[in-house]
């Protein structure tokens, strides 16, 4: 098992950015430490070299892993979920596994496809790049995310009416609550009722007491806006 101190951490991040959000809260949930590089999305710096030199999607986030002692070649993700079952599985000794165990594969695909309903039918879709794709079409931004957050949550929500416990799938907090609480974050923006959503809801007000979540929030960064921040 490497230690924390073993590691060398870095997070190429935006503090709005859900996907983002998704890799804070887990490095926090694992106590692992880790350097912060903002790239300011709104002035358009994830297309510039600084960030397409590791992540050549020009997004965040990108997560760096590099081993202190260079036993092992550093390791760059420039994927979110990707991201979230590496450290599952390049750390199994660390805490907070965000994936349940091996022995149950039916419980672990209910877990992604959780996360999967956020990260690939909501997220996506309602992004600052799409979402300037679409305004030259006369589309109403905040109208687009709400109806697509909403058709999201729909689903989400009828999925873990039965798999829910104090989290999403039981009372451990896994990837698909990773993945939740910043979509709720981003809803709650949009202007989306979450009482339609009753589960989530739940499950949303018992990550805000998590203290990892806390300390991922988007009003917590160092590239918090301070009028934004907490």
């Amino acid at each position: 098992m490497s230690t924390n101190s073993d590691l060398r951490v870095t997070l190429y991040t935006y503090f709005r950015s859900s996907c983002s959000a998704r890799l804070r809260i887990a490095l926090a949930l694992k106590s692992i430490s880790y350097t912060s590089v903002p790239i300011n999305l709104l002035k358009g710096e994830q297309s510039s070299t600084k960030n397409t030199a590791v992540n050549p999607s020009a997004t965040v986030p990108t997560l760096i892993i590099e081993h202190v002692d260079r036993s092992q070649s550093p390791i760059t993700i420039t994927q979110s979920l990707a991201a979230l079952e590496y450290l599952d599985e390049a750390f199994p000794d660390y805490p907070n596994p965000l994936l349940p165990p091996t022995s149950n594969p039916q419980q672990r695909a209910l877990v992604r496809s959780l996360a999967s309903i956020i990260a690939c039918d909501i997220q996506p879709v309602t992004n600052l790049r799409i979402l300037q794709r679409v305004a030259p079409f006369g589309v109403d931004r905040a109208a687009w995310s709400k109806d697509l957050i909403e058709a999201g949550f729909a689903a989400y929500e009828a999925i873990a009416r039965d798999s829910a416990g104090i989290f999403s799938v039981g009372d451990t907090i896994t990837m698909a609550d990773v993945c939740l609480i910043p979509a709720v974050w981003g809803a709650e923006r949009a202007g989306v009722d979450l009482g339609q959503y009753p589960t989530i809801k739940r499950v949303a007000e018992a990550l805000e007491r998590e203290n990892a979540v806390r300390e991922g929030h988007w009003r917590n960064q160092q590239d918090t806006p301070m009028e934004f921040r907490c």
